[in-house]
């Protein structure tokens, strides 16, 4: 067993032990997310030799050169776009990606909703919510979250199934995944994208359906170019 497959089982067998700690049979087993951004192939393709199939990319441009010629060998792949989307690139993001984590803003929204009807992708979205109001970070704010989700379903017709947040790195991540869990509860969304390596077993003790795991897997990232 390589590294990287020897660094998935672990972390799939930490998520079985927070499962069952739950001691709730209703709880479904969250989805591991691999972030494969900036790492190299060889990377990738021990995790994939492992058996992992769901990945998570930032940059729509990294992911179509990495993923496009890996499609036909792997169609069971399911590809999660995590990081901010620029208007300009939704196309090739709904062409690309099978779930879009990122929806924040009415323009975004509007034009992701266009392309997934000329393309005939209706692809299931998450919103972001910038729990912690951070500046520099994307996602709609917590106030403006609830009537962005209404805009996003009843005025797109986007397929919103959950919510996805990054916690701010200088606080206890546990009260934006209760935050975000309340939101969720509020607008009967099943679905909740949340936790990544330092913190995954407590997003999923908040009731996390899939976490984004990057670092445990693969170890550092290359530096950005």
């Amino acid at each position: 067993m390589t590294l990287i497959a020897n660094n998935i089982a672990n972390i799939k067998n930490k998520i079985i032990k927070v499962q069952k700690s739950l001691n709730d049979r209703s709880v479904t087993f969250p989805k591991l997310v691999a972030v494969s951004k900036r790492q190299p192939q060889y990377k990738i393709d021990e995790s994939l030799s492992s058996g992992q199939r769901v990945f998570g990319e930032n940059r729509v441009q990294e992911a179509q050169h990495r993923w496009k010629h890996l499609r036909p060998e792997y169609p069971d792949l399911t590809l999660h776009l995590i990081g901010p989307l620029q208007t300009n690139k939704a196309a090739d993001a709904v062409a690309l990606f099978d779930v879009i984590e990122v929806v924040d803003r009415s323009k975004l929204a509007k034009i992701l909703a266009a392309e997934m009807k000329r393309q005939n992708r209706h692809l299931p979205c998450f919103v972001q919510v910038n729990t912690g109001e951070e500046p520099q970070k994307a996602g709609v704010m917590p106030g403006e979250a609830d009537e962005f989700i209404r805009f996003c379903r009843e005025d797109c017709g986007l397929d919103v199934v959950g919510l996805m947040c990054i916690p701010p790195a200088d606080e206890e991540a546990a009260m934006h995944f209760a935050l975000l869990r309340e939101m969720a509860k509020r607008n009967d969304l099943p679905e909740l994208s949340m936790g990544m390596s330092s913190d995954f077993e407590e997003a999923i003790a908040f009731g996390a359906t899939s976490v984004r795991v990057g670092s445990a897997i693969f170890g550092a990232r290359e530096p950005h170019p």
